[in-house]
């Protein structure tokens, strides 16, 4: 892996033994933008995959599908900034402001792939969870024709459909400074996600895997930052970021597959019917014991299906 490195104004990421990850691609697997110092991981060859995780995961999220997927895929998956092995920037105290800085992290980290690893500029596919899903549609947006297959896990990239509430446990950390400052101190919400987020328990060193990088105080920030970037209202700017430029149709037309845990508390039935609702040629898979985490919870099952799409649309 390139030397660690962190760009003036950022904290340098935590260093975690490759042993302490099970399962994670090993270090010849991991590399940086020079830019940026953002981590991610490349393995596999073919048609190029860009792996999106949310919060409070990182690209260990995706330890279980890179098997199913890397024989027959190149799969690109980046630790946003803030989080995994990648630098700690500052948080920008705009709501606008945290997402569209995100999706500057996603330019240069596309650039970088694109202009120095020599990927093509097209053909990409884009596998969404979590926050990755409005980074992912955002930025896919920016860059028409760069995306060319959607694979949609747990996650939104529209405004909360009609009826939909937020958990009460994120809206309390979002609208409550003290709450959030509770939050990052105890690093509660990521304690809790790697056990609320599954439904099938994940044994105690996986778990420990997930948190490591956020053991540190200085290293959580991002954790409770992205909870306290989810939009209250329907008016709010960052949904802007969402909608096709020029009132074009976006990504509308493009083959799309959704992987849903139906056990999700925060992504229920009602996102998924809006995202049918939008997409209707999507190829949708419901998995019935699945919860947030339907990488973990059905991840054999999982990795076939979304191996099958490909093969099937490529």
């Amino acid at each position: 892996m390139n030397a660690i490195t962190a760009p003036p104004g950022t904290l340098p990421p935590p260093v975690i033994p490759p042993g302490a990850l099970p399962g994670y691609p090993g270090p010849a697997h991991w590399h940086r933008v020079p830019a940026t110092g953002q981590h991610y991981l490349d393995t596999g060859s073919g048609d190029p995959v860009l792996l999106l995780h949310g919060n409070p995961s990182w690209s260990y999220t995706w330890r279980h599908l890179l098997p199913a997927l890397s024989p027959h895929v190149r799969c690109l998956a980046p630790d946003l900034p803030g989080m995994g092995l990648s630098p700690r920037p500052p948080v920008p105290p705009g709501l606008t402001d945290r997402y569209e800085g995100q999706l500057d992290a996603l330019e240069a980290f596309f650039g970088h792939l694109t202009d120095e690893r020599r990927l093509p500029g097209q053909g990409w596919t884009l596998v969404m969870h979590d926050w990755g899903g409005p980074l992912g549609f955002a930025w896919a947006l920016r860059n028409p024709g760069a995306v060319t297959r959607l694979v949609v896990l747990n996650t939104i990239a529209f405004r909360w459909p009609p009826g939909y509430r937020l958990p009460l446990p994120l809206r309390c950390i979002r609208d409550s400074a003290p709450i959030a400052a509770l939050t990052h101190l105890t690093n509660a919400f990521a304690r809790t996600a790697v056990r609320a987020g599954v439904v099938r328990p994940l044994p105690a060193a996986e778990r420990r895997a997930y948190l490591r990088p956020y053991a540190r105080l200085r290293d959580r920030r991002a954790v409770v930052a992205f909870v306290r970037s989810i939009p209250r209202h329907d008016d709010e700017p960052s949904w802007r970021l969402l909608e096709p430029p020029d009132g074009g149709s976006g990504l509308a037309g493009l083959p799309v597959f959704v992987g849903w845990g139906m056990r999700d508390p925060v992504f229920t039935p009602l996102v998924l019917d809006a995202w049918t609702d939008r997409f209707p040629q999507a190829r949708v898979h419901q998995y019935a014991d699945a919860g947030h985490y339907v990488m973990e919870d059905a991840a054999e099952e999982l990795g076939g299906h979304i191996r099958d799409f490909l093969r099937e649309t490529a």
